[in-house]
């Protein structure tokens, strides 16, 4: 406590309170962030993710799709981040708009990421399990097990370090945690990102061998897929950069090129955020569910497209054999 107290007591009077909205710069004592942070970039922010919030939480209530419910988490946890920043903006020595901020921003991206597992998830379900190496069930398992350590690590290591730069401590423990929490995510994300790769080989395998024996109406995978894999990729890209982007600004420290100039945060985290985000607006699984009414159930043209197309691989593999047969196919079919 005397620790604390002598701290406070050394800080100038105007900000001894960590709820101040002192704005001038002081002499001596830096700001929070290393800068003032931009009001228009916060304010450009807040719009941003409280219309995808908006949207996708609309969804999520009228269509209970979890894609959207995930969605609507990651934006609103975006949205607390900026308003965070917006705070700051106005009172850049505002401990507590300081802590909001880092902590939010920092664990923002995992929610995004379920809604990417869960997507992958759901199309497994609609083509089978033989379009990819892992079920369905080990998808929601496996990756949303990993993305709730990976939310637990972040938000410890962002408490840590906002807790030591606010009482001017050493801050490399919380700075290395953060690290090692966003190194696991990346982790997490090259392998689903193999599997995905992995998926959309399968399926468009299977939908080129059915049109090579002649089944023209079955021998393509609707082009509303690809529209939702297009969705997911580049939402998965443009995280996998964010994430990239904060291990090198965190690594360079507090002090540090990355972490002192705003503009880099901007583009290389809050503008990547909302393509990651808003990519699924304009190609909203939920919507597109919706209008085809065949994302959710598994329609004829791609039951003919996985099983011939399964059927020609596997001849061709044992001679002109298949070892999946029709009373199997027949049996497997029931669970749908």
């Amino acid at each position: 406590m005397g620790s604390k107290a002598d701290f406070l007591a050394s800080l100038p009077e105007q900000i001894r309170s960590p709820n101040n909205c002192w704005a001038e710069k002081l002499p001596g004592v830096p700001y929070n962030y290393g800068y003032r942070p931009s009001l228009a970039a916060g304010a450009s922010f807040i719009v941003l993710f409280a219309f995808a919030l908006i949207y996708h939480l609309t969804l999520s209530m009228r269509k209970k799709r979890w894609v959207s419910v995930a969605l609507s988490y990651g934006a609103f946890v975006e949205l607390i981040g900026w308003v965070g920043r917006t705070w700051g903006s106005q009172c850049p020595y505002n401990q507590h708009a300081y802590l909001m901020q880092i902590v939010t921003l920092i664990i923002g991206p995992v929610f995004v990421t379920a809604a990417l597992y869960i997507l992958l998830g759901q199309l497994i379900q609609i083509f089978g399990p033989e379009s990819s190496m892992l079920s369905s069930r080990m998808y929601t398992i496996i990756f949303l097990t990993c993305d709730w350590v990976t939310l637990i690590i972040q938000a410890i290591g962002a408490a840590m370090a906002a807790s030591a730069q606010r009482t001017r401590k050493n801050p490399t423990p919380g700075t290395n945690t953060m690290i090692a929490g966003i190194v696991f995510q990346l982790a997490t994300m090259a392998v689903f990102a193999g599997l995905a790769v992995d998926f959309l080989r399968r399926i468009s395998k299977s939908a080129s061998s059915a049109r090579s024996i002649g089944d023209v109406d079955g021998g393509s995978v609707p082009k509303q897929y690809y529209s939702v894999l297009t969705a997911l990729f580049i939402s998965l890209v443009c995280i996998v950069a964010r994430n990239l982007f904060r291990v090198v600004e965190l690594a360079e420290g507090w002090t540090g090129h990355l972490m002192l100039h705003e503009r880099y945060f901007v583009a290389l985290d809050g503008l990547l955020m909302v393509l990651a985000v808003w990519i699924f607006i304009v190609l909203d699984p939920a919507r597109l569910v919706d209008e085809n009414r065949d994302l959710f159930t598994r329609p004829a043209d791609v039951e003919r497209v996985i099983h011939k197309g399964s059927l020609e691989v596997e001849e061709a593999e044992h001679g002109g054999r298949g070892s999946y047969g029709a009373k199997e196919y027949s049996a497997s079919q029931q669970a749908y």
